[in-house]
């Protein structure tokens, strides 16, 4: 391994730091999504919607402490400022929640872009060096050509693997993202539903509603 990392040149070597950083966000944001999937608790967000809904919102306050379930925190963004802009409360606090768990996300994305040119870069120095050869040696020496080929497309083979070996990580991590956005729209439209019943009370009835006997 070593042998064939040598013979791919010097573009080996951004190869190998694209390579280690990949790894190095994967791993990070693998851990990440572990520790969120355990701070989850579904239970205590549908019972903060239950108490929402009879304005009981010091139990809420009670109920939520201590809780790290992204979910939980921009419920109670929303109630907290329940009073001024429920929506903008939560819309800010569900910004926050996402950039968070779009972080180091660009450098995979920027990453599996770049490699593939890398290797094709090295694999174009690696054929001009190749004929330089075959212009001194002449015709006579045809397999010092073709050594000098096979091994300029040891990048480009290098930076394919790093982009596709990074490419199902990064769609899987932006399908987690994409997945929280939809959760965290759910719950938090449920929330302003229930609190605008509230705030609007039982409806009066209307005239149409009364039967008249007789």
């Amino acid at each position: 391994m070593i042998d064939l990392f040598l013979k791919g040149g010097p573009i080996m070597y951004p190869l190998l730091a694209c390579s280690v950083a990949a790894l190095t966000v994967i791993i990070e944001r693998t851990i990440f999504w572990l520790v969120e999937d355990r701070r989850r608790n579904q239970a205590l967000v549908n019972e903060v919607l239950s108490l929402a809904e009879t304005g009981n919102w010091e139990t809420v306050r009670t109920k939520i402490r201590g809780s790290r379930d992204f979910v939980i925190r921009i419920l109670v963004a929303g109630i907290l400022h329940r009073e001024f802009s429920m929506a903008k409360a939560m819309e800010t606090a569900a910004s926050d929640e996402l950039d968070r768990m779009r972080r180091h996300l660009p450098i995979l994305d920027t990453i599996i872009t770049v490699s593939p040119l890398l290797g094709i870069f090295g694999t174009v120095i690696g054929i001009i060096l190749s004929f330089e050869m075959l212009g001194s040696a002449g015709i006579e020496e045809p397999q010092a050509v073709t050594v000098g080929i096979a091994q300029a497309l040891i990048t480009t083979a290098s930076g394919l693997g790093i982009a596709i070996l990074s490419l199902f990580p990064f769609n899987y991590f932006n399908s987690r993202v994409e997945k929280a956005a939809r959760i965290i729209e759910k719950y938090a439209t449920s929330l302003e539903i229930v609190y605008e019943a509230l705030a609007q009370g039982p409806r009066a009835p209307r005239r149409g509603d009364i039967s008249h006997e007789g």
